[in-house]
């Protein structure tokens, strides 16, 4: 276990493993072993993972001030600094995306690539109308005796201090301005966003945002985006990140995989693929279109 005292937080954070460093950036009233627990160990196999707990989550302490973004992406990158972490990939879930996209903006040298899982939204206008209703209603004692509570009560400096927590939770989530397009687009770092297509956010939105990361484009003619988007069937919020070999599967080729280079829009016949190659597009003279009756011709 260690701790590094950052903007006021004492802030615990643990590493596993060797190579490019990874950092994992847990969900609200979650830790890191409850989120990523079964993702570690292949993570770990080629990665340096640093695993960070928030303020008021796990290991770390609550601070007498709200819990905000803007807090805890200062407090990130802070203690990256601390761990002479210059650049670095990034994984967070839920809350913990949210938090991976601030640092993107505010530090975009930091990230390398950055993977958000779950409740993919840059704008509370994503999320399900009845989700913010029913959070507005919610009460501490409602997620007593769920795994939230319990890694809470085993692991948190001060187990009564559950009740302060989802309060502080309610009011990020409630309060919550989002961002605007252009500091969506102003992003950098390539980007793989997952939701579940039974998610707390509407699919519709999430596509919106990829495309402010560049991508739904014609891949075949202009090259593959830097940008990745899945929807995971029959995933929830919660169980997206049971999903264990189809995450795995998609963020370590994600991560693994060089920088494509999209080619020119409009103007080449090629696109140019991760491995440098091109794909050749047939020219419109001979390139297959239907026919009236719909057949391909």
């Amino acid at each position: 276990m260690a701790y590094a005292q950052v903007n006021g937080v004492n802030m615990y954070y643990e590493t596993h493993g060797s190579g490019p460093p990874l950092v994992l950036l847990h969900g609200g009233l979650s830790m890191i072993g409850l989120d990523f627990g079964a993702l570690l160990p292949t993570l770990a196999g080629s990665h340096t993972v640093i695993g960070i707990e928030q303020q008021a989550h796990g290991h770390t302490a609550d601070v007498d001030r709200p819990l905000s973004f803007d807090a805890m992406t200062e407090g990130t990158s802070g203690l990256l600094r601390k761990l002479e972490v210059e650049n670095a990939d990034f994984l967070g879930y839920s809350m913990g995306g949210g938090i991976a996209v601030h640092v993107a903006i505010r530090h975009p040298e930091l990230v390398r690539k950055l993977v958000f899982v779950g409740g993919v939204a840059y704008s509370p206008d994503g999320y399900y109308p009845e989700l913010l209703a029913g959070m507005a209603h919610m009460k501490p004692e409602d997620l007593v005796g769920s795994p939230f509570h319990e890694a809470y009560v085993r692991n948190a400096p001060d187990p009564d201090g559950w009740t302060a927590l989802v309060e502080k939770m309610k009011e990020l989530d409630l309060s919550w301005k989002g961002l605007t397009a252009e500091e969506v687009r102003s992003i950098q770092a390539p980007a793989l966003l997952v939701i579940g297509d039974a998610d707390i956010v509407r699919p519709e939105h999430t596509v919106e945002m990829f495309r402010l990361l560049g991508g739904g484009v014609l891949g075949d003619f202009v090259g593959l985006p830097p940008s990745r988007l899945a929807v995971l069937p029959g995933s929830t919020h919660i169980t997206v990140m049971q999903r264990t070999e189809l995450l795995l599967s998609m963020v370590t080729e994600f991560l693994d995989a060089p920088i494509p280079r999209p080619g020119k829009i409009g103007s080449a016949r090629y696109g140019v693929q991760e491995d440098g190659s091109t794909a050749t597009v047939p020219p419109s003279s001979t390139r297959t279109t239907p026919d009236p009756s719909g057949r391909i011709t």
